[in-house]
């Protein structure tokens, strides 16, 4: 075999270096590839982050941990703002409750009214053991019993000594009508008078009358609103419906009346001022300028109520006269 004329290292071969070479190449080109877009999202600048520690490049936040973030937080908001509404309410229903059960009471004062200075003062008792004592430079005069009577104390009651040929004070004029009422009998009465009335149907209902016939108007609309609130299933309902229509009508407020009459009407219709509540309420409709609709229901009282009193057609005629029917 024929030897060579010289001979190299395999180091020194030209081929296997460049292999060497092209690898190393290809990795970084790889490592560039993928850390690319990491590096563009952290500041926008590959080259400036690339020599940076891991710890120095700024991190992007989240967007949807940011949304999470703040929907929490206005959760939160919303909460609170619940919970203060509702400690609101609450707080209203309170008061509202204890107005309720202050108007209810017997014996509660008016809406609007104060009470007297002395009313919350409690009564200054005397012991009876202990006397008075007289004035200085005065003498005592003696003690007596509680029971017997001093003429000179009280002059003008029965049995103290009277000059003779005077009259007795209360002796009453000639042709007076004799007093027969027990004593004290007129102070009795006034704080009757000034007594509530009982808490029942009727006593509300007559407390309410008692204003139409007095022509206050106010006040019989708030009794008969509080009586059909206290007691809508009683037998009273529809006087108490068609007094509260009347004492709105008197107020011209014809609006308000007319439905209270409509409501007596429709609802019921057999009771005894259903003839009366549909006249009303043909009022009340030519007085809100709803002509046609007054000139009906006038017309419906004498078809459904044909025995109706002769003066109440007279007006049902007179009202259709007024309003040109």
């Amino acid at each position: 075999m024929p030897r060579p004329i010289f001979s190299l290292p395999i180091s020194f071969l030209p081929v296997p270096r460049l292999a060497m070479r092209r690898g190393r190449l290809i990795a970084c080109l790889l490592g560039l590839l993928f850390a690319g877009p990491a590096l563009a999202q952290s500041s926008g600048n590959i080259f400036t982050d690339l020599f940076k520690p891991p710890g120095a490049v700024p991190q992007q936040p989240d967007p949807a941990a940011a949304a999470l973030s703040e929907m929490v937080l206005r959760m939160d908001r919303l909460e609170n703002t619940v919970r203060q509404l509702t400690g609101q309410v609450e707080q209203l229903q309170f008061r509202v409750q204890q107005l309720e059960a202050g108007g209810g009471r017997s014996g509660a004062p008016a809406a609007g009214t104060m009470p007297p200075p002395t009313a919350n003062r409690a009564p200054v008792s005397v012991p009876a053991s202990a006397p008075l004592a007289p004035p200085p430079g005065t003498t005592a005069a003696p003690s007596r019993r509680s029971d017997s009577f001093d003429p000179n104390a009280a002059p003008e009651a029965p049995g103290a000594p009277q000059p003779l040929g005077s009259p007795t004070s209360g002796a009453a004029s000639i042709g007076a009508p004799t007093d027969i009422a027990p004593p004290g009998g007129a102070r009795a009465g006034s704080q009757v008078a000034a007594l509530p009335p009982a808490n029942t149907p009727r006593d509300l209902f007559d407390l309410g009358n008692g204003y139409i016939q007095r022509q206050d108007y106010g006040a019989a609309d708030q009794t008969f609103r509080q009586f059909l609130q206290t007691y809508p299933s009683d037998r009273l309902v529809p006087e108490a419906t068609y007094l509260l229509g009347e004492s709105q009508f008197m107020r011209q407020n014809y609006k308000d009346a007319a439905e209270n009459f409509l409501q007596v009407s429709t609802k019921f219709p057999n009771a005894p001022r259903a003839p009366e509540a549909l006249l009303r309420l043909g009022q009340s409709l030519a007085a809100l300028n709803e002509r046609e609709a007054a000139c009906a229901t006038l017309g419906e009282v004498d078809r459904k109520y044909p025995r109706a009193s002769s003066s109440l057609r007279q007006a049902v005629e007179r009202e259709q006269k007024r309003a040109g029917c």
